[in-house]
């Protein structure tokens, strides 16, 4: 399994803002500091917005910040707003996918597994937590 750049993206602003504390954050100061476009970092800001772990602010001193403090977001959080749906093959998509082996197979579920387990981990921890190390 291999996430997006979008989910490390995603993280990486979470973290800046978190300890951007001086106030809103900058689409153009995040984007230098990770060297990423600016119009790639608009596309992820909404998901973001979306899944509302940031809030945007209009105006001369606007910006984005986070819509909570960093230690009620987790990892978790994050990868399943910016990856959407997570399927690590085509054992646990429901839609159009015929199995010629059907229910006597044993691989779907232990993908399942995996991924509760993957996500159980990812759970655990913050952006506080990221931005401690």
């Amino acid at each position: 399994m291999r996430l997006t750049q979008q989910t490390s993206y995603s993280v990486q602003t979470l973290m800046y803002c978190a300890v951007n504390e001086s106030g809103p954050s900058r689409i153009r100061d995040i984007a230098r500091a990770y060297r990423i476009s600016e119009l790639h970092l608009f596309k992820i800001m909404r998901v973001l917005v979306d899944h509302r772990l940031i809030d945007t602010l209009r105006g001369r001193n606007g910006g984005i910040r986070l819509a909570r403090p960093p230690e009620q977001i987790t990892l978790g959080e994050v990868v399943r707003a910016a990856e959407g749906s997570l399927q690590l093959n085509e054992c646990l998509s429901h839609e159009g996918h015929q199995c010629p082996i059907g229910a006597s197979c044993g691989f779907g579920p232990a993908l399942h597994d995996a991924l509760i387990a993957f996500f159980e981990v990812l759970d655990r921890y913050t952006i506080a937590d990221m931005v401690a190390r």
